[in-house]
């Protein structure tokens, strides 16, 4: 519980590269600020519009989302699509495309969209002349804020802890996101240690190893951290609205 000895190690190895650690962050930034704005405007319209009675095609379409929980493609058919059909190798888009309509969350927004707003209101502001997209931007997304950011908090944890697409599509290292860039360095260390055990040879220095994980540990789950605080109570009102009925 108690370190023996005090030391930096781990950072100084973290950040021995730092241009190339704030390309990385700035990668991982941009894919979860920009997906995570996406992914929200996409669901909240496709949860409005799915618990809507008089959508005709609504049990249709919900099938189809729920369906893709229970069996998907695969990995090589998702692979040959992204890359041969849509063209997507070392682009951005590759990393924000797959994250942006998860049917659980969908599912989810939908849930909590119907418990929040009730049916009269929507009734009352199309009597008032209101169009579909005014009464989504005026009355559902002002009264969804908790669900949208329970949503938004799992997207952006989705988009900030991937390194899966980062290893499929990016071949560009200046592309890499924060979790492949340090997943790297420690691959490298590891291969450095085994060659050097055995070839009988040694590095001069210890590498700190087991240290420079932790380190990693705080430099991947500080921002995180420091936005939880802000949605928690959003969070919790977000998963408990509409699973008690009475």
């Amino acid at each position: 519980m108690i370190p023996m000895v005090f030391s930096l190690e781990g950072y100084a190895t973290v950040f021995r590269f730092p241009d190339q650690l704030l390309k990385a962050y700035g990668i991982t930034i941009f894919t979860t600020v920009v997906g995570t704005a996406l992914g929200l405007f996409f669901m909240t319209m496709a949860g409005y519009v799915l618990q809507r009675k008089d959508f005709k095609y609504r049990n249709f379409f919900s099938f189809f989302i729920y369906f893709t929980t229970l069996f998907g493609g695969g990995l090589v058919p998702w692979y040959i699509l992204m890359t041969k059909y849509l063209q997507l190798t070392d682009s951005l888009a590759a990393l924000i495309f797959p994250g942006l309509m998860t049917p659980f969350l969908i599912i989810l927004m939908k849930t909590f969209i119907k418990s929040a707003v009730p049916e009269e209101l929507l009734e009352s502001a199309k009597i008032d002349g209101a169009n579909d997209f005014t009464i989504y931007y005026r009355i559902v997304l002002q009264l969804s804020m908790p669900g949208i950011a329970t949503v938004g908090l799992f997207l952006a944890l989705h988009y900030w802890n991937d390194w899966f697409g980062s290893s499929l599509f990016i071949n560009d290292q200046s592309k890499y996101q924060l979790q492949y860039y340090l997943y790297n360095i420690i691959n490298a260390m590891n291969f450095m240690s085994q060659m050097g055990a055995g070839a009988g040879v040694s590095l001069g220095t210890e590498m700190p190893a087991e240290s420079t994980k932790m380190a990693m540990a705080v430099v991947v789950t500080g921002p995180i951290l420091f936005l939880y605080p802000f949605v928690q109570r959003y969070f919790v009102k977000g998963l408990t609205v509409g699973a008690v009925k009475g």
